[in-house]
């Protein structure tokens, strides 16, 4: 019989966030494969927990991932986690996840805390609709490509970026972006120094070019505003409004369906339309 895939959430700072079900499947798996069993083996330690690590990272998945496949054929059952956080997510577990479903093996996921999400929520900006970037390249060229690619992206975006790196990230957003656009900057997400700093791009070049960041940080930046509707005219309106009515829709209904995405009132377009029949009815009589 087949194992199963465990993706187990794991603290992202503060260990009492850590599930009862997260320890508890934990403590029933056969092996867990670990980012890094070091950060892995502090958890299980605190918590008790003693079990088999499996090193599995992105250096080693293909060839890892393998093993970790072939033990859950051979009926094991297996666990999947991070160093901070969800599997997958910006993370090795990704590759391993896709090579189970592959197989067939079963994956069950334990929730647990998030980055991404927490950071969202603590921003202080728009929620309901995000785009997840992950880490930008190294490469400056591909940075820039990739800042270019969603300058216009209406929605909230979020980045992880680590603190070595965040002044150049910065300095390319604010560049590709605009220096008003607004970020929330967040680190140490459930630690004693947690930290949200609200602020615009500009802003926040000037405060880091000053102040050395300290810490990973997730980086929340304000969606592009939505685009201008394009201006209609009344006469542009009237035209469309005709139409429909050849297409067999009844002169008040065509004004009323028009009005709804232009800046006129149904009455006005309604009046123009049958202005129109009256002149062309009167041509027609001469």
């Amino acid at each position: 019989m087949t194992g199963t895939l465990y993706i187990v959430g794991t603290p992202i700072g503060n260990l009492s966030d850590f599930s009862a079900r997260a320890v508890e499947t934990l403590q029933q798996v056969d092996f867990i494969a670990a980012e890094d069993t070091r950060v892995t083996l502090k958890l299980l330690n605190h918590f008790g927990i003693k079990k088999p690590l499996v090193s599995y990272h992105e250096h080693n998945l293909r060839e890892r991932g393998e093993q970790v496949v072939t033990r859950l054929l051979e009926g094991q059952n297996g666990a999947i986690v991070s160093d901070a956080g969800m599997p997958c997510i910006s993370d090795p577990g990704e590759d391993l996840v896709k090579l189970a479903a592959r197989h067939g093996i079963p994956t069950q996921v334990v929730p647990g805390p998030s980055a991404v999400i927490s950071a969202l929520c603590l921003s202080g900006l728009t929620t309901s609709r995000f785009a997840f970037e992950g880490f930008l390249s190294t490469n400056k060229q591909s940075r820039r490509r990739h800042l270019e690619s969603v300058k216009n992206d209406t929605h909230t975006l979020v980045f992880y970026e680590a603190p070595h790196k965040l002044l150049s990230t910065l300095t390319d957003m604010r560049d590709a972006l605009g220096a008003e656009r607004r970020i929330s900057l967040v680190r140490e997400m459930t630690k004693i120094h947690e930290e949200v700093r609200r602020a615009t791009l500009g802003e926040a070049v000037a405060y880091y070019a000053q102040n050395p960041p300290k810490g990973e940080f997730v980086l929340v930046i304000e969606g592009a505003p939505e685009p201008e509707p394009p201006e209609v005219s009344l006469e542009e309106a009237i035209e469309e409004a005709r139409a429909l009515t050849k297409e067999g829709l009844r002169a008040a209904d065509a004004a009323k369906r028009v009005s709804a995405h232009t800046p006129f009132r149904k009455s006005e377009i309604y009046s123009r339309l049958v202005e129109d029949t009256k002149e062309c009815d009167g041509i027609g009589l001469i």
